[in-house]
């Protein structure tokens, strides 16, 4: 009966969450597909692909982290039928997330120069920044497409943008598959054409989100206040409140996995490309606790306009278990599959390559065991956050976070990655100690505000 009160929640919490994962998913896809079909190539293409990607993961967590904060305040206001907020919270949004899109673009060609001094090897250097150029173009409407998408999300209304990442990664693989190997008369661009495919998925990924939204009458009235920029400062203020703390979270947590692949990359491209492997696999499981992650900050900010803590923290513990239940699967599976993963990527009939090929599946099949290892913590961490940002508590949690990777993770990571003998098992070590970190201190804090409020309600 105990664990009745939280399990009765699953299907509601399935049925919300289902379309935010495969939509992030979708997301996490595109990286995937571009590493799938540039690893086909050569281990320095794929190599080279991940340090390009090392920037843009910088960019997109603090511009998908700074969107968050768009899904709460809508939350809140559509329990409350504030009809003003609504339109209020969606337009100032998506200004905010424009805005951020042009700067983030701006900011990563000023520091593009980074790259020819963190000590990474020059072939992989050379073929990144083209690739580099053209994908951090592609975070305008990225970011465009994350204000409508969080806009959506916080009326509970989840699928559109599901659809629309899935229509993103067809048009992504056919025009990978055309620009990179030359297919049907076009030229042979290699990873230029995966980053052509990305910015091409994401424009049409924008549009047809537009559009699909546009077509529902309950929330045509606000699409079309777009066009009037209408500015609130109030409304201003309360995203970015909640928006900067937000997107320092994610900044924290993908800051760390970047420099992962910085400190791996110091060990050679061979270990890079395993790295890049194992970050993406990782990265596809880590995206099913991101969308509970939502759902936990959508109902939380629900149960919080109506003032029902008890509600709030009975269902934000039922997401948590069933996140916690996702990632046991995802850990068995992991490690007993551990060395099968990497041949997705690799292709093993490349003779040229085909000594490199092994010991990078070899090295992957190692580090995947450290990735069965945190799945439990990574899925609990991430899915309180959302809970916590949902209860508009977010400074606390940021100096966790920040705490948890740069004080106790980062430094782990660099003594036993770069000066131990443990080379990229002592990398991922430390990622293992800081989200071990952040999932019990974080807890802690849901813990402590929930009883608080349901004490003071009372």
């Amino acid at each position: 009966m105990f664990l009745q009160n939280y399990t009765k929640e699953f299907s509601y919490n399935l049925k919300l969450s289902f379309p935010i994962i495969l939509g992030l998913l979708g997301h996490t896809l595109v990286g995937m597909i571009d590493n799938i079909m540039v690893g086909k190539l050569d281990p320095t293409n794929l190599a080279a692909v991940s340090l390009g990607n090392s920037f843009i993961f910088i960019a997109m967590s603090i511009g998908i982290g700074f969107s968050a904060a768009i899904t709460p305040v809508v939350a809140e206001a559509h329990s409350k039928i504030h009809d003003k907020d609504l339109m209020k919270s969606f337009v100032n949004g998506f200004i905010l997330c424009l805005f951020l899109g042009c700067f983030l673009y701006g900011a990563i060609l000023l520091f593009k120069p980074l790259l020819n001094v963190l000590d990474q090897p020059q072939n992989v250097v050379e073929l990144a920044i083209p690739y580099l150029d053209i994908v951090a173009l592609s975070l305008i409407p990225l970011l465009m497409f994350q204000a409508l998408k969080q806009f959506s999300d916080g009326l509970s209304l989840t699928a559109n943008s599901m659809y629309a990442t899935i229509l993103a990664n067809v048009v992504n693989v056919i025009i990978n598959y055309v620009l990179i190997f030359g297919e049907f008369g076009f030229p042979q661009m290699g990873i230029i054409g995966a980053a052509i495919g990305t910015l091409v998925s994401r424009i049409i990924m924008f549009i047809f989100l537009f559009f699909l939204l546009y077509k529902r009458d309950v929330i045509r009235k606000y699409i079309l206040y777009i066009f009037k920029f209408i500015i609130d400062t109030e409304m201003i203020k309360k995203i970015i409140s909640l928006g900067f703390p937000t997107s320092l979270q994610m900044l924290f947590e993908v800051g760390i996995f970047t420099a992962a692949i910085w400190l791996s990359g110091l060990l050679g491209e061979i270990t890079q490309a395993a790295n890049q492997i194992v970050l993406n696999i990782s990265s596809m499981t880590f995206m099913i606790a991101s969308g509970l992650s939502v759902s936990a900050a959508i109902r939380a900010g629900n149960q919080k306009g109506l003032n029902n803590y008890n509600e709030l923290k009975r269902i934000s513990l039922s997401i948590l278990l069933l996140g916690i239940i996702f990632a046991m699967v995802f850990s068995l599976l992991i490690f007993f599959f551990r060395s099968a993963l990497p041949y997705i990527y690799i292709d093993i009939s490349d003779s040229l390559n085909y000594d490199k090929n092994l010991e990078i599946v070899s090295k992957a099949a190692t580090l995947f065991i450290v990735v069965s290892l945190f799945q439990l913590f990574d899925s609990a961490q991430v899915i309180i956050l959302g809970t916590l940002r949902g209860m508009q508590d977010v400074i606390i949690p940021t100096v966790i976070v920040f705490i948890a990777y740069w004080v106790v993770g980062f430094p782990v990571s660099y003594y036993y990655g770069d000066i131990s003998q443990y080379k990229e098992i002592g990398i991922w070590f430390g990622l293992l100690c800081g989200l071990l970190f952040s999932s019990v201190f974080l807890y802690l804090r849901f813990i402590y505000l929930t009883n608080r409020m349901i004490k003071n309600a009372k």
